[in-house]
């Protein structure tokens, strides 16, 4: 058996000690937010994306060696295991190292070369394997055997280099020699299906198209690889024949002799029938794996942005989802963002009831004290902006345009069925753009993240993998934040480290029965929610407004003894000592120094004190369109217009300039100087100006800049 913590401390070079501990700590149920908030000591202060990469390293490695022992029970069963092949086996690193070992003794369909031992023709191979026979026509001739098929010397000698081709294959270092060549010099090439050039038109630009493989960007490979997957194009991966079988033969070819011949053309067909398919269809699973990884971590960029996109905060609000036959569905919401009204009203044609419209939102907003208003960005949503900026309010009140992007998928879900069984979809979607203002990430929660509009090839990569990554990233931020436990949805709950969705559910049940939670302490009376899920979410609940103030932040309960230590110390209470900066300063965090316990955690507590329960999100900045353009039509060359940008991928991002088409920023465009990742330059949400550099009426699209030369 590996040693897994010695391994992946090197792979990753991190301590041994850090790796043990983290996996023990994962072994024993704990979550990688809980391991890296409050485990530090345990870990040396290890990040989630490092807690994430020693997890996902020893999964392949425990793969591995299941993997191994299979392959040992198979051969073992042939009778051909041998110590020495057993701890090479064992001391495999890659897979792909394991099923090259492996690949000799494979059980195999009837193959060109089996059926050439069969005819008694591998002697006569391993003579010409070896080169050192000057009279090979002669001992091919002894070979001719038509009662087994062989009726020629040319049917002897091809047979013996069949089997020759096959070992050319199985040869362990050539098989490493070629993939390095695969890697390096590679060409990835496509040609349109003849008779689908119409059909396919969307893949145009890949009809005649090759490129390196190892220059090619993710997005290409995927959309020739989707291309191929649709019938629309043929693909090829492979370097230079001719190349690369020469230098096969200078690994094979020893003597200028017969012998050295028939090993050439050996060596040829090995390649074109063998090596290179196999190698190619490696070649295709390595760059579609790392294309998949690429697309993967710009899908979670931009989802952990936009899910960690500042909330506006406990307002009311009105939010209103834009309509134009339909009219605007409007809806008010409390401060918990609770349903408390809904109606329709008409602003645009073709019923066009400006002024009643517009009555009524001043009734609605002077009526239930509305403090911002949310407006959709979908279909009619700059129309609707407009209007609503002509009334005259008879309070203060701020119109905010919200990206609506899955609040359909969400409104018809069985999700906001439980939510509101009694209104429509029109209604819960207008719910949805409203308590996307107030607080982004509990409302995105209960959306599937692949319906939120943020990804890049998301249909083409690692479904599983992809699935995983979201998942982390959501539980990431959910514990990142922290949840306030009497106010929080089922779906957000089910995020937090040690819950999931039946303890959500039962928290909530309980939370309906008994009212809301005072302490932290009280989960413990919510069935099933034991002590291990105590430890591991307690920490990332927030109680409002409890009697000891330490339930309302970030400091584990397990900690709460240090703080009272620290509070006695200082002779005042712990809410003095939160409040009261002075007091703070009094505390030496070395004194409470244990053999559990120690700076990090303790630094941690300390910067809790100073603000206990804060949100960790930015602080919520207003953003308005340009009041003069709202339509494609309205755009011209040469205008610098605000945009928000609402997704990035590796060829640039996409801004919401306000005309119900985003424009895209290519990555050329992004800076004055090179960017090689369009996320070290922008950020989901993020607030630019670009200027807009072409307009392409037919085909809806708008190319931007935001170079300054």
């Amino acid at each position: 058996m590996r040693n897994y913590a010695e391994l992946i401390a090197q792979e990753l070079g991190l301590k041994v000690k850090q790796v043990q501990n983290v996996l023990e700590l994962l072994d024993g149920g704990a979550t990688i937010p809980f391991i890296a908030r409050y485990r530090k000591e345990a870990t040396d202060s290890l990040d989630e994306v490092q807690i994430g990469a020693i997890r996902d390293r020893h999964l392949k490695l425990v793969e591995l060696d299941k993997r191994c022992a299979t392959i040992i029970d198979s051969v073992a069963e042939q009778g051909k295991l041998t110590e020495d092949l057993r701890t090479a086996f064992e001391n495999a690193a890659t897979m792909t190292e394991l099923e090259d070992l492996y690949l000799p003794y494979r059980p195999k369909r009837k193959t060109r070369a089996s059926v050439a031992r069969e005819k008694g023709l591998e002697p006569l191979a391993a003579l010409i394997m070896s080169q050192n026979e000057s009279n090979l026509m002669a001992i091919a001739k002894r070979h001719v055997n038509p009662a087994k098929g062989v009726d020629s010397v040319e049917d002897a000698l091809a047979g013996a280099r069949d089997i020759i081709a096959e070992w050319i294959s199985e040869n362990i270092p050539v098989r490493n020699r070629l993939r390095t060549i695969f890697v390096k010099n590679a060409v990835i090439a496509s040609k349109v299906v003849k008779g689908k050039e119409k059909e396919g038109a969307k893949f145009e630009v890949y009809f005649n198209f090759s490129e390196r493989l190892d220059r090619a960007p993710s997005h290409r490979i995927l959309a020739v690889f989707r291309g191929e997957e649709e019938g629309f194009l043929k693909l090829t991966i492979a370097p230079d024949e001719i190349r690369t079988t020469d230098a096969l033969k200078k690994h094979f070819v020893k003597q200028n002799n017969l012998c050295g011949e028939q090993v050439a053309l050996a060596v040829t067909d090995s390649y074109k029938r063998l090596l290179q398919p196999q190698m190619e269809t490696e070649m295709r699973k390595i760059f579609k794996e790392k294309a998949d990884k690429e697309a993967i971590n710009v899908f979670v960029t931009n989802l952990r942005q936009l899910l960690l996109a500042p909330p506006l905060g406990q307002k009311v609000v009105l939010a209103i989802d834009p309509g134009f036959r339909t009219g605007c569905k409007v809806v008010i919401l409390d401060r918990q963002g609770k349903l408390m009204h809904n109606e329709t009203i008409y602003p645009h044609p073709p019923k066009a009831e400006y002024r009643l419209a517009s009555d009524k939102l001043k009734r609605l907003v002077l009526q239930y004290k509305v403090e911002a208003i949310a407006i959709g960005n979908g279909t009619a949503g700059r129309e609707t902006e407009y209007f609503v900026s002509k009334i005259p309010f008879e309070r203060d009140v701020q119109a905010i345009v919200v990206n609506e992007s899955g609040a359909s998928v969400y409104s018809a879900s069985q999700v906001a069925r439980d939510e509101f069984p009694d209104y429509d979809v029109t209604v819960r979607g207008a719910v949805s753009i409203g308590r996307r203002l107030m607080d982004p990430l509990a409302e995105l929660v209960k959306i599937d993240p692949k319906s939120i509009g943020v990804g890049q090839y998301q249909h083409d990569v690692n479904q599983t993998l992809l699935q995983e990554s979201l998942d982390t990233t959501v539980e990431s931020c959910v514990n990142y934040v922290g949840v306030e436990v009497n106010t929080a949805s089922k779906e957000l709950l089910s995020r937090v480290s040690g819950i999931g969705p039946a303890l959500a559910k039962n928290i909530i049940e309980y939370r309906n029965e008994h009212g809301p939670f005072a302490a932290r302490s009280e989960l413990r009376q919510v069935p099933r929610f034991g002590e291990k899920a105590f430890e591991q979410a307690a920490g990332f609940l927030r109680i409002r407004d409890a009697a000891n103030p330490l339930d309302f932040s970030a400091v584990h309960p397990e900690s709460y003894h240090i703080v009272d230590k620290m509070a006695h110390t200082c002779g005042c209470s712990v809410s003095d000592l939160m409040a009261d900066a002075e007091k703070r300063k009094q505390i030496h965090i070395e004194d409470y120094v244990t053999d559990k316990v120690g700076l990090p955690t303790l630094s941690d507590i300390m910067q809790e004190l100073a603000k206990p329960g804060r949100d960790p999100r930015t602080t919520f900045d207003v953003f308005e369109f340009d009041k003069n353009i709202s339509t494609i039509q309205d755009l011209k060359v040469g205008m610098v217009v605000p945009g928000i940008i609402t997704n990035i991928t590796n060829f640039g991002c996409f801004v919401d300039i306000g005309v119900h088409q985003d424009g895209l920023v290519h990555v050329s465009q992004l800076a004055d100087h090179y960017v090689s990742n369009p996320n070290d330059v922008v950020k989901l949400n993020q607030k630019v100006m670009v200027k807009i550099t072409a307009v392409d009426l037919d085909r809806k699209r708008i190319s931007l800049s935001m170079r300054e030369k």
